[in-house]
């Protein structure tokens, strides 16, 4: 058995609190992003990985030292890095003469490679060469996707849904202006994947709403899809599994809408409309004749004469 694989009891509360943040939980952590190293890995390509951790940072893990690992052919080394470092993304890159400047993105289901998708770099503009303001570490960024390849084809997909679950950040209950200043932008087409980062500009319009710019910032790569490691629908469903304690409870007579709009569906009795009350007037009041007719045809009493 391997020694991330048996079952420790915690000596220390600090090993007590590491322990727990590792536990399974209905909301969980924000995925941490590890950033390896290959064995023959060029300066473009420590290059990258450097400007992604940038880019990343908290929520990433950057190896500085190389190793030597196949990630196509080998996954053992991976998920070892995984259980150590307690990250669920990954970022692998090399650079050989049979695939020059390669990276290597993927994610991970309990610990095991889930999905794996190889690119090849053909151009790169680091963080560095664009000489403009950056965005403070940590800053949420807003993903925008162009190109029907992303909806077509079941590579680009997962690509997709891979890039978002590698670059969203943490979750937030809610949004400032302000605070949207940084913008990640992937464009698919003719083959190839062209990756652009911009800040966000408010300048002075007039009015309430400001007039928006974009300044681009770095990096810039320009991507190409080589060897890909997909999950099977089975595995990738169940990884997309939620817990109950998760899923909203249906109520009873309530429906919603497209537009989102709910509507609430009541159960009454039957009203009896002649025990209705009435607002009493005058000319509603009933004769003394119409009343005898009621009462069985007893005459009205006289009133007493003073």
């Amino acid at each position: 058995m391997e020694a991330l694989d048996r079952v420790v009891k915690p000596k220390t509360k600090r090993a007590k609190r590491f322990l727990e943040k590792r536990e399974p939980k209905l909301n969980e952590n924000t995925k941490n992003a590890m950033l390896i190293k290959g064995g023959n890995a060029n300066l473009t390509v420590t290059e990258v990985l450097k400007d992604i951790y940038a880019v990343k940072k908290p929520f990433a893990v950057l190896y500085k030292k190389k190793n030597i690992t196949r990630p196509f052919e080998d996954q053992t080394s991976l998920e070892f890095f995984s259980k150590k470092s307690d990250c669920s993304l990954f970022l692998f890159g090399s650079h050989n003469k049979k695939r020059p400047n390669n990276l290597i993105i993927g994610r991970m289901f309990d610990y095991h490679v889930l999905d794996m998708i190889e690119l090849g770099i053909e151009k790169f503009v680091s963080l560095k060469d664009i000489k403009n303001s950056k965005c403070p570490e940590g800053t949420k960024p807003m993903l925008i996707f162009a190109g029907d390849v992303f909806d077509v084809n079941e590579e680009y997909k997962r690509l997709k849904s891979l890039l978002i679950d590698f670059f969203r950040g943490p979750t937030v209950p809610s949004i400032r202006l302000a605070g949207l200043e940084y913008v990640l932008h992937f464009t698919a087409v003719d083959g190839k994947i062209y990756m652009r980062s911009y800040k966000v500009l408010l300048k002075k319009s007039g009015c309430k709403i400001p007039r928006i710019e974009l300044e681009e910032m770095g990096p810039s790569l320009d991507l190409v899809m080589r060897r890909t490691h997909l999950a099977s629908d089975d595995l990738f469903k169940l990884s997309l599994k939620q817990p109950k304690g998760l899923k909203p409870k249906k109520k009873k007579n309530i429906s919603h809408d497209a537009l989102g709009t709910t509507y609430g569906q009541i159960h009454m009795q039957k009203q009896d409309l002649s025990k209705l009350q009435t607002r009493k007037m005058k000319g509603l009041r009933k004769r003394p004749a119409e009343k005898s007719a009621e009462d069985g045809g007893a005459s009205p009493k006289k009133s007493k004469s003073a």
